[in-house]
């Protein structure tokens, strides 16, 4: 681990055993412990848990601290209940992508909104009135994600408190658990295209929860996994990442967040420019099988000898048994399901797009 780079709360409980260590924010996050495709098959089979804490984490607090929000995001959470989360986006005022972003509103008077960009935080102030305050808590609060079909047995051994489907549904959240003894947040949300669940707890009890964790889970097959078991996840279950898929020239409506675009709400940064955005989108992003191993990333996609996309990420799928599956940004006319196109590397096939997402397309073993 490069001394240059700062630790993360969990640091300290990890096992030993990791290959390599990757710069995520100025964080040391793993890679791999070794084997990404045993890290992924714990996902889809067991469970596995994974580090969050580098995100962002702005508190907005005082009345008015849902119009703030408001102001900036791309859905309504004007009506949304205490314990529920929104996922949308944020754009800048020209329409273009500056992150896309989770929102979780405790009541009136507090919301936190969930991000990888600073300039998020820059917006919030912007349009924050004298009594609402904006606060970036990302050195105070641990985030783990635990995600896989055992999820749920694993963590309802460390509480009393009910997490059946039926007492947290999908993109709800429950305060003040009692955890392993702790009190912590748990958020049926996740990264994977699982069933799965995010813990926030204070920092100083990240080191306590990880071992009380592990002590339960272990049994059952939960492992810790790396940065590229994430990223096989993601890619498998058709998830964006802000810098990969999408970067500050495209609008949502060309990174498969069209969905998130509320134009009935009132008034929000960059509301004008995405009502003409939503006219004419160039851009898509799409799922590709690509032929045989190779480096695929940032490799061109070529229909008769012009480029017409380029591959954003590729990895061997687990669940396609080894094929590389990727995620590729490509011209909204080149984009149909079926349509195959020349890749500008040697290679003695063609990249095919297929449908997004590969895994679990109507998201049943996430809502399960």
């Amino acid at each position: 681990m490069s001394d240059e780079l700062k630790q993360t709360p969990f640091s300290s409980s990890y096992p030993d055993g990791v290959v390599e260590w990757i710069d995520i924010f100025g964080y040391a996050v793993p890679l791999t412990w070794g084997d990404p495709n045993v890290e992924c098959a714990a996902v889809r089979n067991q469970a596995a848990a994974f580090e969050f804490s580098m995100l962002l984490k702005w508190d907005v607090e005082g009345k008015g601290a849902i119009q703030t929000v408001n102001s900036i995001f791309s859905r309504d959470i004007s009506e949304m209940k205490p314990g529920t989360i929104a996922y949308g986006v944020v754009v800048s005022e020209a329409g273009k992508m500056v992150d896309d972003c989770t929102v979780f509103v405790y009541g009136p008077e507090l919301v936190r909104i969930i991000g990888a960009n600073p300039i998020v935080g820059d917006l919030l102030d912007h349009y924050r009135t004298n009594n609402v305050t904006v606060s970036e808590r990302r050195d105070e609060l641990a985030q783990l994600s635990v995600q896989g079909p055992l999820s749920r047995e694993i963590l309802q051994k460390l509480t009393s408190s009910d997490i059946s489907n039926d007492a947290l549904r999908w993109y709800h959240f429950m305060t003040d658990v009692d955890m392993a003894g702790m009190k912590v947040q748990i958020s049926r949300i996740g990264y994977t295209g699982e069933l799965g669940y995010e813990i926030m707890l204070p920092v100083d009890s990240a080191q306590a929860f990880w071992d009380a964790l592990f002590k339960v889970g272990e049994p059952l097959g939960l492992l810790p996994a790396g940065a590229a078991c994430v990223m096989m996840c993601r890619i498998e279950a058709g998830l964006i990442m802000g810098e990969v898929e999408y970067d500050h020239t495209m609008t949502p409506y060309e990174c498969r967040m069209a969905w998130s675009v509320d134009l009935n709400k009132d008034n929000f940064h960059g509301k004008d420019a995405l009502i003409e955005a939503q006219k004419n989108p160039s851009l898509d992003i799409v799922s590709v099988i690509l032929p045989g191993e190779g480096e695929y990333d940032g490799v061109e996609l070529m229909d008769n000898n012009k480029k017409v996309g380029i591959v954003t990420m590729a990895i061997p799928s687990p669940y396609l048994d080894g094929q590389f599956l990727g995620l590729a940004r490509i011209n909204r006319e080149n984009s149909s399901v079926g349509n195959r196109l020349d890749l500008s590397m040697e290679s003695d096939g063609q990249a095919e797009i297929v449908a997004t997402p590969v895994y679990d397309p109507e998201r049943v073993r996430s809502r399960s």
